[in-house]
């Protein structure tokens, strides 16, 4: 699977999921924390209460609703102003005194701090979904003493046994879940009393609640910084990478020359030294192109005079007596020097012609005429060939050299005389469609080879075969022909017929605006 740099980068953002995980994780252990201080926190209450009450046989006088006098009022005034529900059961599980309020507040309690701006909207953002996955404290339970927890609760139950105790337990609705401390009352040896202090988990709740949906409210934050922060980055190494990529693709064409040196980037990490290797490759490239360009010339006009020598030499020999069988030897030597002389002639016209295509100069005119004025030479060049012309009645108008055209033409309808065969005559067609005109050569012969499909119209490729005639095959001709399609505008494709009797040569080039 395919995976761009920026989904890359994504994948690794993602490391940024395990935030929420050790958040959890650590909101759990805080939760363990407070629950369990909240545990001795209740029971030193239940313990400073029944501390208070030590020894004290007045105690035995209480009931619920029923007044109090002395200490004891004073002591029940100050339960009934504590944050806790506290009751106490004498050993006959009597209820004896009732103070305090599960779902009371005290006046100056606070919710938390205010969070900073960015991170009370990122809150806001994911309550909807906190909401659906937390547990809500709420203050709608029903907080009634049960007489079962009075007569048979464990936690009373263990404090008159002499033991202090600790329970969790819901309300009678299971609204809220509600944390019971017990400590014994003692009359000199003897526990008379167990006084149970009672609280809600809502606090811890609450405080558990904002805890947790700060946690994905910063670890949202810090995702989206992060991925987009790794994302821009990301981006930006992706754009250089393109820019890179699409200077490389634009600095060589279709032939392998040097057509742009990549501007070499100042950047100081590694795509720009990158880009400077780059540009270092393709300025050698460039002179080493340059230099095989050049050689066909010179190599063409230092062996013109060597050449030159050779036949004046071979000449002078002619004319002198010489033994018979010698004549021989000198018409080899002169086939040999005309196919060499052939040889730099066809090198030169094709290094002359792909420096002419690099030039600017367009012109109008008429691609019809030319067809048509080549073809019409065609019988006499290639006597035992026929020739088909077709072409549309109205002008079909290119921008380029009609000349180099009618060059084009010339090298198609040659590579098709050379391998029709039959006596059926080589279709010669100009057609216009989709705003290009189309030229195609059509002959009966051999079929084109696969493999040679995509390689015919490269330099120095050639499917003929020696035919004993002597003349050189250097594979020049297509490739001269493929030079001046691009050079209209257009390019040259080789197909087999349908039918499989031959070959289709088709010539596309863009219509003149």
């Amino acid at each position: 699977m395919r995976l761009s740099l920026r989904a890359k980068v994504v994948l690794v953002a993602l490391v940024l999921s395990l935030i929420p995980w050790v958040g959890y994780l650590h909101l759990t252990q805080m939760d363990a924390l407070l629950r369990q201080g909240q545990e001795q926190a209740l029971l030193a209450t239940a313990r400073a209460v029944a501390t208070a009450l030590h020894d004290r046989p007045e105690l035995l006088e209480l009931r619920p609703g029923a007044p109090a006098s002395g200490e004891m009022e004073l002591i029940l005034k100050s339960l009934a102003r504590a944050e806790s529900r506290i009751w106490i059961v004498d050993q006959r599980q009597r209820l004896l005194a009732l103070a305090g309020d599960l779902k009371k507040r005290a006046p100056g309690e606070e919710r938390g701090a205010a969070a900073p701006a960015p991170l009370d909207f990122a809150m806001r953002m994911v309550r909807p979904v906190t909401d659906f996955l937390l547990e809500r404290p709420t203050e709608d339970f029903d907080d009634a003493l049960s007489e079962a927890e009075i007569a048979h609760g464990p936690v009373a139950a263990s404090a008159l046994q002499g033991v202090p105790a600790r329970r969790w337990r819901h309300s009678p609705d299971s609204r809220a879940v509600i944390l019971s401390a017990s400590h014994p009352v003692w009359a000199g040896e003897q526990v008379v009393a167990a006084v149970v202090a009672e609280e809600t988990t809502n606090a811890i709740r609450s405080i558990y609640n904002r805890a947790l949906e700060q946690v994905v409210a910063v670890t949202l934050i810090a995702f989206l910084a992060g991925a987009l922060t790794l994302i821009l980055f990301a981006s930006r190494l992706s754009m250089r990478l393109r820019r890179l990529r699409d200077e490389a693709e634009a600095a060589i064409d279709s032939q392998g020359r040097v057509r742009k040196l990549i501007a070499g980037s100042r950047a100081g990490d590694e795509i720009g030294d990158l880009s400077r290797s780059f540009s270092t490759v393709l300025e050698r490239l460039a002179q080493y192109n340059s230099y095989l360009e050049n050689m066909a010339g010179r190599l063409s006009h230092e062996l013109r005079t060597p050449i030159a020598v050779v036949r004046s030499s071979l000449e002078n020999l002619k004319m002198q007596r010489m033994p018979d069988d010698a004549g021989v030897y000198l018409a080899r030597a002169g086939d040999g020097l005309k196919r060499l002389d052939t040889i730099l002639t066809r090198m030169s016209e094709a290094t002359r012609l792909e420096q002419l295509v690099r030039q600017p100069d367009h012109e109008r005119f008429d691609a019809r005429e030319v067809v048509r004025g080549c073809a019409s030479g065609y019988g006499a060049a290639y006597p035992q060939k026929k020739f088909e012309v077709e072409v549309p009645d109205s002008p079909v108008m290119l921008s380029g050299a009609p000349d180099l055209y009618a060059q084009m033409l010339d090298k198609l309808a040659a590579n098709a005389a050379d391998f029709a065969i039959g006596e059926e005559p080589i279709r010669i067609r100009l057609e216009v469609r989709d705003s290009q005109a189309t030229l195609t050569v059509s002959n009966r012969g051999p079929r084109l080879p696969e493999a040679m499909a995509g390689k015919l119209f490269e330099s120095m490729v050639s499917m003929r075969r020696p035919d004993g005639s002597g003349e050189p095959h250097l594979g020049l001709g297509l490739y001269i022909a493929r030079l001046i399609a691009e050079f209209h505008g257009g390019s040259a494709r080789a197909l087999n017929r349908e039918d499989g009797s031959g070959v289709v040569i088709k010539v596309k080039c863009t219509l003149a605006e």
